[in-house]
């Protein structure tokens, strides 16, 4: 009993110590935190290109930046016509890590959705503005397009980058 009391004040000690506070969801943060938030990710976004541009230096395929900071393995694909708002389209990915492992058993998939008034990842969202009907592609992309520093609270951990294999229905 006395090891237990032990080991859990030393735990509560050790915790305390170097405990960061944080405003609550909503919250306001200084200048200094947001200072320090965006050197962050600007640090990890820098660490994660290079380290996809080392995946794709071994890759057999070829795959090309885009505008909105991922890869895609189609090029002049974000040069070609945009899709407008209000469109419709008929989608469905799976998610990776880069050791090509499936995430999800099941793709996401989605029928009829309207430009403008669907919230998907930021780069999937992008990619469908330019893939064409019955077209599938790659895209490679950093956790800050993905799903950034909280993850999916499922199975995508935080900071996570994501090979996403998206196919237009």
């Amino acid at each position: 009993m006395k090891k237990i009391l032990f080991i859990s004040v030393l735990g509560l000690l050790s915790c305390s110590k170097n405990a960061q506070t944080h405003p609550p969801v909503g919250g306001v943060l200084s200048k200094n935190d947001l200072e320090v938030s965006r050197n962050r990710m600007k640090n990890l976004n820098t660490q994660e290109r290079m380290q996809i541009q080392e995946w794709i230096n071994d890759q057999p395929v070829k795959f090309y930046p885009t505008q909105l900071n991922y890869w895609v393995n189609a090029e002049g694909f974000d040069q070609r016509q945009r899709r407008q708002d209000n469109s419709f389209i008929s989608y469905s990915y799976d998610l990776y890590d880069f050791d090509q492992t499936k995430i999800y058993d099941k793709p996401f998939e989605r029928r009829d959705a309207r430009f403008g008034h669907f919230d998907e990842l930021k780069a999937v969202e992008d990619a469908l503005r330019f893939i064409h009907d019955g077209e599938e592609v790659t895209l490679l992309v950093p956790s800050s397009l993905a799903y950034g520093t909280y993850g999916d609270e499922k199975k995508i951990d935080n900071d996570i980058p994501l090979i996403i294999k998206l196919k237009a229905l």
